[in-house]
């Protein structure tokens, strides 16, 4: 199993920092189609039981879609999924509005992936591109009630989880007891504790306790999240009226003035120098930033995962990033596209502790999925060498489990904009926090044609 699990870090090595934006290095196709390249797409099959896909990136999505496919094979021998490769997230994106401006969703295939934090968007723009999943018979409560609260919409099923953006927080053990500290002594704490600690940390190793992308800053998002507030209220902005929010910001102003946070330039930056560099001894993010964290063989062993902190020190559950796949409206065999989601991706195959789809999955492309049923497997359950052993896959589906649902908006992203830059504007510019985040709104509300 030891050996399986090794494939798993050699596998997600592959996977590049693309995989939290939508991105990919995957190109070409599956089943003799063509990508998206402009060339032709065979997006319909007529045999009965061939079913065909939009997804992206062959080293993360793929592999999970290959392994599905096998699965549902045990129910229906005569099966295919025809996967029609994409270079990234944005080229599905873009063939739905082409289509939906055409008024002709005969160029969709029957299922296309599609990331959660923009799916609301596109079925409130295009609501007859889609069908519902209302039919299906899988058992919903056991994936996530944060994951689906993407693809529920107006109490509608629409999607199926492929991976889980479930965060972890991530320490190096080692340089924790070298600043005299555990794990545990990081686990179930305030970010108020957190931060004496990591100026500790920082003093006796030189090392931050945790780094993010200043560019992209997802912190603002995670942290307010484990607390069960959102950005947003009633579809509006809600960052200087947000007790909860201004509280965040404010801690995050004082981790950075402590050098206990470490803002890094850009993605690669974070990636590259932060992470993989040795500047830190924590990392907090979506847990498809293992593969990342794995690149440094030197550092086996010395990892451990735990929960978040939060303001009042229980444990903090967030996530971020991940996608869904989705029936669109050209799909002619609604019945079947129901039935394999639903016994793959929906868990249904998972019921006897074991399945095909999220075990192959995880070993072939290192996607973590949400199912709780599925984290009882041998694959799952099995310690992580890199991670001390610890079984940080069945964990972090377990983490999964109790991730709050908060209100999400079309305008996650320039959400993240807003604030990124108004934290900015305080660290470099020494500008009041309050007329920081004041102004972060205003910003905000202008984009989205409020005022």
């Amino acid at each position: 199993m030891k050996k399986k699990l090794l494939s798993v870090m050699l596998a997600g090595a592959m996977v590049s920092s693309l995989v939290a934006c939508g991105g990919s290095d995957g190109t070409g196709t599956e089943g003799g189609a063509a990508g998206a390249d402009g060339a032709e797409e065979n997006v319909q099959s007529e045999d009965e039981n061939t079913l065909t896909v939009y997804a992206w990136d062959e080293n993360f999505n793929i592999p999970a879609l290959k392994a599905a496919e096998k699965d549902f094979q045990e129910v229906n021998p005569d099966f295919h999924l025809e996967i029609i490769t994409q270079s990234q997230s944005s080229d599905v994106e873009t063939k739905i509005t082409n289509a939906a401006e055409a008024g002709d969703y005969s160029t969709l295939p029957d299922i296309v992936l599609f990331q959660d934090h923009y799916i609301q968007q596109y079925v409130t723009n295009y609501p007859d591109a889609w069908q519902s999943a209302e039919d299906a018979t899988c058992d919903w409560s056991g994936l996530g009630a944060e994951k689906l609260s993407y693809s529920t919409i107006n109490g509608v099923h629409y999607g199926f989880p492929v991976d889980a953006g479930t965060a972890i927080f991530a320490y190096r053990t080692d340089l924790l007891e070298e600043a005299g500290y555990t794990i545990d002594d990081v686990t179930g704490i305030t970010w108020d504790e957190f931060d004496e600690i990591g100026k500790k940390v920082y003093e006796k190793t030189g090392k931050y306790l945790l780094c993010m992308d200043g560019d992209g800053n997802d912190l603002f998002y995670m942290m307010l999240q484990a607390e069960g507030a959102s950005q947003f209220k009633d579809g509006e902005p809600y960052f200087k009226d947000n007790e909860t929010l201004v509280e965040v910001f404010n801690v995050v102003v004082k981790l950075a003035q402590d050098n206990v946070l470490y803002l890094a330039n850009d993605w690669s930056d974070y990636t590259d120098q932060a992470i993989q560099g040795d500047l830190v001894a924590g990392v907090y993010n979506g847990n498809w930033i293992i593969p990342t964290i794995e690149q440094v063989a030197d550092n086996s062993g010395k990892w451990e995962i735990t929960t978040a902190p939060t303001l009042t020190g229980k444990p903090g559950y967030a996530s971020n990033g991940g996608s869904s796949l989705y029936i669109t409206a050209n799909c002619q065999k609604k019945d079947l596209a129901l039935q394999f989601l639903s016994y793959t991706f929906g868990g249904e195959s998972a019921a006897d502790g074991q399945s095909i789809t999220y075990d192959e999955a995880l070993v072939n492309g290192g996607v973590i999925g949400t199912c709780a049923a599925a984290a009882e497997s041998d694959v799952y359950s099995q310690g992580v060498p890199f991670f001390n052993d610890q079984p940080i896959y069945a964990t972090i589906v377990e983490y999964t489990q109790h991730v709050p649902t908060v209100e999400q908006s079309d305008y996650h992203y320039a959400a993240r904009t807003q604030l990124g830059t108004a934290l900015q504007n305080v660290l470099t510019n020494g500008e009041d926090p309050e007329a920081a985040i004041a102004n972060a709104e205003e910003q905000l509300r202008f984009e989205m044609e409020l005022d």
